[in-house]
């Protein structure tokens, strides 16, 4: 079984580069391209910034390698809203992943499913 979790706080950016770190090792195991790992890191880090944007102060990512290269970001605390200037990154991520379902409740976002 190839899955592992992690819960950080969106407050402090550090946490950003061992996310970013994680998500490439995650990536290692599927044998993915560089330029697909390059782009699984953006959009891991992207759903980060727009989970903080939308009011939250930590996020649980959920990674697993079984089956596909796969993360799952969810919100917790904080006071979640709908996140101002989150258009490109919700633009982008999209375009860099074979899937991406953004799941919200009413208007806000809660989480964010990424597959390469």
């Amino acid at each position: 079984m190839n899955k592992l979790t992690l819960k950080l706080d969106l407050q402090d950016s550090v946490y950003n580069t061992a996310i970013r770190l994680v998500a490439g090792a995650v990536c290692m195991i599927n044998d993915e391209d560089v330029d697909d790992i390059e782009d699984f890191k953006v959009c891991v880090t992207e759903s980060l910034l727009i989970l903080k944007s939308c009011g939250y102060e930590q996020a649980v990512c959920l990674f697993s390698a079984d089956g596909g290269t796969l993360c799952e970001i969810r919100g917790l605390g904080g006071t979640p809203c709908e996140g101002e200037n989150n258009e490109l990154s919700l633009a982008l991520i999209p375009a860099l992943v074979s899937r991406c379902d953004i799941r919200k409740n009413g208007s806000i976002i809660e989480s964010i499913e990424l597959e390469l």
